[in-house]
């Protein structure tokens, strides 16, 4: 068994209130605790990713705040306290403060990091 506090999970990415948390607990899998501004548009970060989108699956829960996810099917939004799968293909914009923890494949996340923080780098 493994458990990891937001505390305990090293940031693998930060800058503009943005912040990534994240570091494997099990199998292939990572666990991440993300904090995003309002306002926060992920769009231009991932550009360059194929469909201009992030294609890693996510499993998690929004804690706090409030989420639009552009997809290549249309909008949803998303709130605190739902439980959420997005699937490959989707663009998160914080439409308030948020905060959510997710489960995701580790390497092909680490990739999208990667990605993002040469963007921002």
């Amino acid at each position: 068994m493994t458990a990891a506090t937001r505390n305990d999970v090293p940031v693998a990415l930060e800058g503009d209130g943005v912040e990534v948390r994240t570091m494997p607990i099990g199998g292939d899998m990572s666990v991440s605790y993300i904090s995003l501004p309002r306002g926060t548009d992920m769009g231009p970060a991932l550009k360059g990713l194929p469909g201009d989108a992030c294609q890693v699956p996510h499993w998690g829960c929004l804690l706090k705040g409030r989420i639009r996810m552009r997809t290549p099917s249309g909008e949803e939004e998303y709130e605190a306290g739902q439980a959420y799968y997005w699937g490959p293909g989707h663009v998160p914009v914080a439409l308030e403060d948020s905060q959510f923890v997710e489960f995701s494949p580790s390497d092909d996340f680490r990739q999208v990091i990667e990605h993002v923080a040469a963007k921002a780098g």
